[in-house]
């Protein structure tokens, strides 16, 4: 299984993010969720908002993040003003 995980410093605006939620969402062979980060073991969380993509495998990950769609994402977000994020590619066991 293979994931994109994407960690906001500070949260975005609700209402806009749920409208850039939609187009995440239509990233191909993948399943998008996102949720406001509450808390951490020890202090406050260093991020505050959490958003992934989730694969069932390499081959539908590599074709994901390849798409025109994923690129998308990427795009709107910036033309929003979301906070830069943490963007990382985890490959789970």
């Amino acid at each position: 299984m293979y994931r994109v995980a994407v960690l906001y410093e500070h949260e975005p605006d609700a209402e806009s993010y749920a409208e850039h939620a939609e187009l995440c969402a239509q990233v191909p062979g993948g399943v998008f969720r996102h949720g406001k980060i509450t808390g951490a073991p020890m202090g406050e969380p260093p991020h505050a908002y959490y958003a992934e993509w989730e694969f069932a495998d390499e081959q539908a990950f590599q074709s994901a993040i390849r798409s025109d769609e994923f690129m998308a994402t990427g795009k709107d977000a910036y033309k929003r003003g979301f906070p830069q994020p943490a963007v990382e590619f985890v490959e789970l066991s």
